[in-house]
């Protein structure tokens, strides 16, 4: 029996659904790492909000994430490129929450 999971056509819908979430996500600013960062119902969230079935899987997951670094190393290098500017970068708040400092 094969395993669908491991499949060339499941590899590949997985591949693009990463392209779709990695999109969505990093118009908003939020890293990869902020993105592993998130609780799985976050994270679930996120992908509808993107238009996205979400994973079951968090290989894909890691694969937005690894998505999103590479953008963000191409936008740095690209600062003056349209595609580097990040459109709904003030979304992110919706996100990913600053960290609390705490009363001194």
């Amino acid at each position: 029996m094969a395993d669908y999971a491991h499949s060339d056509f499941a590899d590949r819908s997985r591949e693009e659904k990463a392209r779709r979430l990695a999109a969505y996500i990093w118009d908003r600013a939020i890293s990869g790492a902020e993105l592993l960062e998130m609780p799985p119902a976050q994270r679930r969230k996120l992908a509808r909000a993107a238009d996205t079935n979400p994973p079951s899987t968090d290989e894909t997951w890691q694969a937005a994430a690894r998505l999103l670094a590479e953008k963000d190393a191409w936008a740095t290098r690209n600062p003056g490129h349209e595609a580097a500017r990040r459109a709904h970068a003030d979304e992110k708040i919706m996100w990913v929450k600053p960290p609390v400092k705490p009363w001194e």
